[in-house]
């Protein structure tokens, strides 16, 4: 009788051990996993410091809103050109290498902030933030697939929401940086706050009037005083780069980190890929609509995120009549909902299955969207805050899903959804050219109309999150 009693029990152990659901993270992997994830907020850093530049650089080099947002062209064109090299050069020789030459063209990038600086020239700073991105996009491409292999499959969208999670910490280190040491100091916003304080009628305006008043006023002065006007373009620049140069610092010191560290080998990463191999990966991927649809998705994403952080700062100041360095502020706060929410969604993932909620929190970000259009005013700004909330989740879930039972093809694979990255490159300097033609909706200030974009970017992130869910079954 004991005997079957026994034998009961050890079937229900083993059911039980076959049925246990697998660990996010297993223990041989928590360290490389944690030093690994330390790259996450370098990347955020990055995007979130360079953000406020697009307002900067408006102001300091007197130019529109379209070629400011050419600052977010070269910074994410850097993803479209290097993620597939990047991919094919982590196959040839190892994921740490992708890491280190990441780090290093990421820190070479940041340097170079100095001699424009120097030259003054707006096309220098471009084309410093295009090197520092392809080490973004060398260091994406080879983070996150890594991540992906570090354990269980089904556990992995998961892992990487968790790794993510530490990217807003980068993030929202740029912010305050951004607004403390940059936007708060530069010479051209105390030009604005004199104006502002010599024309009292100013207060009676549109925050949208106002705006393109002081705008004109600093034309103006550097027409009539071209010496004085340089002085104070030279002395802003300055400001702009410091930040970029302590980053360049850190991330130096990180490669001499990664340098000496053993990182564990998850996948075959590290054979050279043949002409034959590479076409039949190519192959497989384009037969996979799964795949092909979340890269689709993951471009517009980013467009969207990249839109309503980079013109929170316009809408701040054109809708409400904010200064630059608050508005940074709200955009500070949305960030901190980002990465609160983050943390939240990760937990969900648990319980909800990740098409449904990318579905759900997709349509909260149309419904915030409309307000942020049709509502303005401090309501609207709040709407728009609120959006970071719903785009917490999305990046690592559709790359989660995207790039799901992929196997040794993920390097080549995760490839194609950085490179949609690229969607950061192409639709700000489309909504800045809206915010430039003017008024597209009566009464409706032409910052607040062309928040359709990031809408229209949410309706495609929601159909996949609908196919994801009811076709693909994840």
């Amino acid at each position: 009788m004991s005997t079957a009693v026994n034998d009961t029990d050890t079937v229900v152990n083993e059911q039980s051990t076959t049925t246990q659901k697998p660990k996010i993270l297993e223990a041989q992997y928590i360290v490389p996993f944690l030093l690994v994830a330390s790259l996450f907020p370098l990347w955020g850093f990055a995007n979130d410091v360079t953000n406020p530049l697009v307002k900067a650089f408006k102001d300091i080099f007197l130019i529109s809103n379209a070629q400011s947002s050419l600052v977010q062209f070269a910074f994410y064109l850097g993803y479209g050109v290097m993620a597939i090299p990047a991919a094919i050069f982590i196959r040839r020789f190892s994921y740490k290498s992708g890491i280190l030459l990441g780090l290093f063209l990421y820190a070479l990038g940041a340097s170079l902030f100095i001699p424009a600086s120097i030259y003054m020239e707006f096309t220098f700073f471009l084309a410093a933030l295009w090197i520092l991105t392809c080490g973004l996009a060398l260091l994406e491409t080879t983070a996150n697939p890594y991540v992906l292999s570090m354990g269980h499959p089904d556990t992995s969208t998961q892992r990487l929401n968790l790794a993510q999670a530490f990217n807003p910490i980068g993030s929202l280190t740029g912010m305050m940086i951004a607004s403390t040491f940059i936007l708060s100091q530069l010479q051209v916003e105390e030009f604005r706050a004199q104006e502002k304080a010599a024309n009292p009628e100013y207060a009676t305006m549109l925050p949208s009037e106002v705006d393109g008043k002081l705008t004109q006023a600093l034309a103006d002065y550097a027409v009539s005083n071209p010496v004085e006007h340089q002085a104070m373009q030279a002395a802003d620049l300055i400001t702009v780069r410091g930040p970029y140069v302590a980053i360049a610092v850190i991330v130096a010191l990180l490669f001499f980190v990664f340098l000496f560290s053993k990182l564990p080998k998850t996948i075959s990463h590290d054979h050279p890929l043949t002409a034959k191999e590479l076409k039949e990966t190519f192959a497989r991927l384009l037969q996979n609509r799964c795949y092909l649809e979340g890269v689709v998705a993951q471009a517009f994403y980013v467009g969207a995120q990249i839109m309503c952080w980079t013109f929170i700062i316009h809408y701040g100041m054109t809708s409400v009549g904010l200064t630059a360095a608050e508005a940074q502020s709200y955009n500070m706060v949305a960030m901190s909902i980002f990465l609160a929410s983050r943390f939240i969604c990760t937990f969900l993932l648990s319980y909800i299955r990740p098409g449904h909620l990318l579905m759900v929190l997709a349509a909260g970000g149309i419904l915030l969207s409309l307000g942020t259009i049709f509502i303005g005013g401090y309501t609207g700004l709040y709407c728009l805050i609120a959006t970071s909330a719903c785009m917490s989740l999305m990046f690592p879930t559709i790359y989660g899903i995207a790039l799901k039972g992929m196997g040794d093809d993920a390097s080549l694979a995760s490839a194609g959804l950085v490179m949609a990255i690229v969607g950061g490159a192409l639709m700000p300097p489309l909504q800045g050219s809206m915010i430039d033609g003017g008024e597209i909706l009566s009464g409706i200030p032409a910052v607040q109309t062309s928040f359709i974009l990031p809408l229209i970017c949410f309706v495609v992130i929601c159909l996949f999150g609908f196919r994801a869910h009811n076709k693909y079954k994840i």
